[in-house]
């Protein structure tokens, strides 16, 4: 096992500009090409490089009509679409800096964010947003505007904004540097109160260009799409969104996780960003769906077929027989599932919780290899992951290019790099004890470094269990098996100082009607199958 690690950046640290340049240097090189895709009339419409950055300028001028500052905080409280995209470059043309909020946040977190950071500004997705900031309004003073998608408040900012003229806005996209602060995002504070992680330009810059040049075969291939569906509001899902407008990559929005598979459908993207649970969802649907159609078994050596011929790829390849049976069950199986996709997927990012070797076997087994990756807030998103040409399943890859890892005395990742964040938001003591003062962050995680510098994460320094017997217990391992049932949602490993290990598991909503229809229990709730 390595104690360090590092590879060497494909685009070094930028000295000028901005996050901002990438939309302007797309709409002057290839005006006419496709950016984004929006949902207009139960179709796509398509908006063009050019038409992007004219709509995000619009709104960049109405918010400097409206008086605010370079470097004030603008608070951003939606779903994934794209008005939270458009926004977000908007806020940065203008100078000022974004604080995402997500819009299942409560009164009291959103009064603390927006508190926090100062912001003066904010804008919400719908009225039913709105109304729960109203419920704190008074204990933030200093947001003295709010604007509503729902009521055409993008329009209204374009027509206020029609006096400040080209040069005006230019002056203030002349204010940013990459060290200016980008964005302020609040982590989950799972002790005390959540901290501001403050990002800079710099931050997505080099992350981005190092995340789309060493995955070249996922951003940079010919017809490149993706439909973006986690939130923008996490940073797992902006860096994916700025990569795209950076890579050219033509990118849609999700707003309802109901309507992912119709979106994707149309969408027909040829990657797509997701969490483990949206992988463990398509494949105990496809499973259910199997099973209550009496194809059970089928499906269940379906599976293993995948599997086995996705491990045989890293053994010198499948044998002849191994290759008919895959090849069967492509045309019984594995082609629908990719058609439930769309049909185009052939690569999927992963990240924010462990995958697991299963179901990273399955999908690459059934063509859709998922490039699992790690990184968090602090660290603008990914510091490690698996790329088309260095994969290696059941690890969370390599450092990007440019990162670099290491394993402390106590088993704790150690991370530096360029995407390293630079401190929290009004929190000097919280930044001294996560940065030593020569940049390593201090990730928090349990991890190892194989000989080829593949990093496998083992288990959360705050979370291991320890029993009255003295064993050291990992979770996450446990977590992640017992999650892969169709019936399981949630689970949480429990036991410290206990003589046992035990579990509390909530069952799925959703799958859970499919079960009780076979097994004539239909109609009672999940409070009395919990105790079936």
């Amino acid at each position: 096992m390595r104690q360090e690690f590092s590879v060497p950046a494909l685009v070094p640290a930028p000295t000028t500009g901005s996050t901002v340049d990438h939309i302007v240097e797309n709409a002057e090189r290839f005006p006419d090409r496709e950016a984004i895709s929006v949902p207009r009339g139960g179709a796509w419409a398509s908006l063009t490089s050019r038409e992007f950055l004219d709509e995000v300028i619009k709104v960049a001028k109405g918010i400097v009509a409206n008086g605010i500052q370079p470097g004030e905080r603008i608070g951003v409280m939606s779903r994934t679409r794209y008005e939270w995209t458009l926004v977000d470059y908007a806020i940065w043309y203008a100078g000022a800096i974004s604080v995402p909020v997500y819009e299942t946040s409560s009164a009291e977190q959103i009064q603390w964010m927006l508190s926090d950071s100062g912001a003066v500004a904010l804008f919400c997705e719908s009225r039913k947003n709105k109304e729960t900031f109203d419920e704190v309004a008074v204990e933030i003073p200093s947001v003295t505007r709010t604007w509503v998608f729902e009521d055409g408040i993008l329009d209204q900012l374009g027509d206020e904004g029609r006096d400040v003229t080209d040069e005006d806005l230019e002056s203030r996209r002349a204010t940013l540097t990459p060290d200016s602060v980008a964005t302020i995002i609040y982590t989950s504070g799972t002790t005390g109160r959540p901290k501001g992680c403050v990002l800079t330009h710099a931050n997505f810059m080099f992350e981005v260009d190092n995340v789309v040049n060493g995955l070249h075969d996922v951003f940079l291939a010919p017809g490149s799409s993706t439909l973006l569906f986690l939130p923008i509001a996490h940073v797992f899902g902006r860096v994916i969104q700025a990569g795209c407008l950076r890579a050219g990559v033509r990118m849609g929005h999700s707003a309802d996780i109901k309507d992912l598979l119709p979106g994707l459908q149309s969408f027909r993207p040829t990657f797509l960003l997701a969490v483990p649970r949206v992988f463990e969802k398509v494949y105990n649907s496809a499973q259910q769906k199997a099973v209550a159609d009496g194809k059970g078994k089928i499906f269940d050596t379906a599976t293993q077929t995948a599997i086995e011929y996705s491990r045989a790829l890293d053994a010198g390849g499948a044998g002849i027989v191994l290759k008919l049976k895959h090849a069967v069950f492509d045309k019984l199986v594995y082609s629908k599932l990719r058609a439930a996709m769309g049909g185009q997927v052939r690569w999927a990012v992963s990240g924010s919780a462990p995958l697991g070797e299963r179901l990273g076997h399955f999908f690459r087994g059934i063509g859709v290899t998922i490039l699992e990756g790690y990184g968090l807030t602090e660290t603008t998103a990914a510091t490690t992951v698996n790329r088309p040409d260095a994969i290696r399943i059941g690890t969370v890859g390599q450092p990007i290019p440019g990162a670099r890892v290491k394993v402390a005395e106590d088993g704790e990742l150690l991370l530096a790099g360029a995407q390293v964040f630079s401190h929290y938001w009004n929190n000097p003591t919280a930044t001294a004890a996560a940065i030593e003062p020569d940049g390593w962050f201090h990730s928090g995680d349990i991890g190892e470094i194989d000989d080829d510098g593949f990093v496998r994460i083992t288990g959360r320094k705050k979370e291991i269990l320890v029993t009255a017997a003295g064993k050291n217990v990992a979770p996450a391992v446990l977590e992640d098996r017992l999650r892969a049932h169709w019936l399981v949602s949630q689970c949480m490993v429990v036991g410290d100082a206990k003589p046992f290990i035990a579990v509390l598991v909530t069952l799925d909503p959703e799958a859970l009607p499919a079960w009780a229809a076979q097994h004539g229990k239909s109609g009672k709730s999940i409070a009395e199958l919990a105790d079936d």
